[in-house]
């Protein structure tokens, strides 16, 4: 006998699938428990029929939380805050504060639950902030956060280590390279 399931039911199948199953398990116990229901041609002509809409509107889903990931990648969010001179905050900036910076300068709303920051930010500086935006999509939002009337100190290149002439010889500020003390020049 074929039935439908309306709900999982453990080493049979899902909810929605169409299972064969003992006339007898099914009369005794999956119809009583309302776990599962005869299939009908009607019946499963419409969960096919759902299940289709449902595959394309996840499809639709999935290709505008592309569109909105390609928008905010590009997006720099600039927060101008309270700020000591060691560069730590008077607050914080907070998933909420995000969320709310990107619908007034982007016009997107992003639940305050999907920007992941580990903990809120406490200092200056520039930060990359993760965002879920949909089950398989990421996106890192550049986020600048400065003092009021200030601006962040430029990025610095990373500094190179000096090269000493001679291995075991350091080089002394103001004293006589080799070039210089050998005669002939």
């Amino acid at each position: 006998m074929q039935v439908l399931l309306l709900a999982d039911v453990e080493k049979l199948g899902l909810r929605g699938e169409l299972v064969d199953v003992a006339r007898g398990y099914a009369r005794n116990y999956l119809l009583p428990r309302k776990l599962a229901e005869t299939a009908t041609p009607a019946r499963v002509a419409e969960v096919r029929r759902r299940e289709a809409q449902r595959a394309r509107q996840e499809a639709r889903t999935v290709e505008q939380a592309r569109e909105i990931a390609d928008v905010l990648g590009k997006t720099v969010l600039r927060f101008e805050v309270k700020a000591g001179p060691s560069g730590a905050l008077f607050g914080s900036v907070t998933p909420s504060d995000v969320a709310d910076e990107l619908w007034r300068v982007r016009k997107v709303r992003i639940d305050r639950k999907k920007i992941e920051l580990a903990e809120p930010i406490k200092r200056i500086g520039r930060y990359e902030v993760p965002i879920d935006v949909f089950a398989d999509v990421r996106v890192e939002v550049k986020t600048l956060v400065v003092p009021e009337g200030g601006e962040l100190p430029p990025e610095e290149p990373p500094e190179e280590p000096e090269e000493a002439a001679e291995p075991g010889f350091e080089a002394v500020a103001g004293a006589p390279t080799a070039a210089e003390t050998e005669p002939g020049f």
